[in-house]
């Protein structure tokens, strides 16, 4: 959320939730559910104390009325057709969060995205593979991580049975809130065309029984998609899905 800077021509920006304070002119106000509140307000006229319904106060509450609606009109909201696409789309459009380029990122509108379809989110049986050793898995650069892998998923898709690997960065995971993370990269046959040619992610947590859902619709593109800079882990053959995965975001067309 941007925070305005504070100046002194009488004009108050504020987001909902939010308050500030004023000794001379008023004790608080603040915004809640798009509606102005004042606490404990007193308005100083000619070095005398005007309580209660002033001309004043109805100056400064009109003012303070059309600054929040200017503000609630000239926000574009986040586009979206789920709380998944909306929440990447904010992310993408932070310059402190975003993986694009300043060019893109300045006529950035929105990913696109294959259209939700239930159909992608399957049950999946869960097994564990205690004994595996760690490796390096290879990146779009030199740069060389240690993934596990961690188990391995079964599920039907399209009438088909498929497997997939699941992975564990063994650095990623010492830290605090990814203690339960995994990582599944997959390939299918929209790479390249629809989607991008990489493959793409998608973020799981450790099951606690046999079954885990995986939700294809929230599958994403790996930042070298966007931008060159990073360094992204290449998805191993043996996670390609033989037939189209028509769910997920889209390849991401540069401007």
């Amino acid at each position: 959320m941007i925070s305005p800077t504070p100046f002194n021509i009488g004009v108050i920006w504020l987001w909902d939730g939010d308050g500030i304070s004023h000794n001379f002119l008023f004790d608080q106000i603040y915004l809640k559910n798009s509606k102005v509140v004042l606490l404990n307000s007193e308005i100083l006229i000619n070095n005398s104390h005007a309580q209660g319904k002033t001309h004043m106060k109805n100056i400064l509450l009109f003012a303070i009325f059309i600054t929040v609606l200017g503000c609630a009109q000239g926000r574009e909201p986040i586009p979206g057709e789920t709380e998944f696409q909306r929440e990447i789309n904010a992310e993408y459009k932070d310059a402190s969060t975003s993986p694009l380029k300043d060019k893109d990122r300045k006529n950035f509108k929105g990913l696109e995205f294959f259209k939700f379809d239930s159909i992608y989110i399957v049950n999946a049986k869960f097994e564990r593979t205690p004994n595996e050793t760690s490796f390096q898995m290879k990146t779009t650069t030199d740069r060389l991580p240690v993934y596990v892998k961690y188990g391995v998923v079964t599920f039907n898709l399209k009438g088909q049975e498929h497997q997939l690997n699941l992975y564990q960065n063994q650095d990623v995971n010492k830290k605090k809130g990814y203690e339960d993370s995994l990582f599944l990269p997959f390939l299918d046959n929209t790479n390249g065309e629809e989607s991008y040619g990489g493959g793409r992610y998608i973020d799981l947590k450790i099951p606690e029984g046999d079954e885990i859902v995986i939700d294809f619709n929230k599958a994403y593109n790996p930042y070298c998609a966007y931008n060159e800079k990073y360094s992204c882990p290449i998805v191993p053959r043996e996670n390609y899905l033989e037939l189209k995965v028509e769910a997920g975001v889209k390849a991401f067309k540069k401007h």
